[in-house]
């Protein structure tokens, strides 16, 4: 494992209402968005998970975007 590496367990994120505290939403914004595809998520069994990292860099994809089309 480099410096750089993440250890799963510390980068996962489970449920709607722990993946909304991450990015600043409710949990109700969070189960919608990530019903909407709008963060990136997945199912395990009936719970919501996702990446820390990928919601970062998410977010980091998104207001790139924006300053693009500005």
């Amino acid at each position: 494992m480099t410096k750089g590496d993440v250890e799963l367990s510390d980068d996962l994120l489970y449920g709607a209402r722990a993946i909304g505290a991450a990015v600043g939403k409710t949990e109700r914004q969070a189960f919608h968005m990530l019903e909407k595809g709008q963060l990136p998520g997945f199912k395990m069994g009936a719970i919501w998970t996702a990446r820390r990292s990928r919601l970062r860099q998410s977010i980091i994809d998104r207001e790139t975007a924006a300053y693009r089309v500005a």
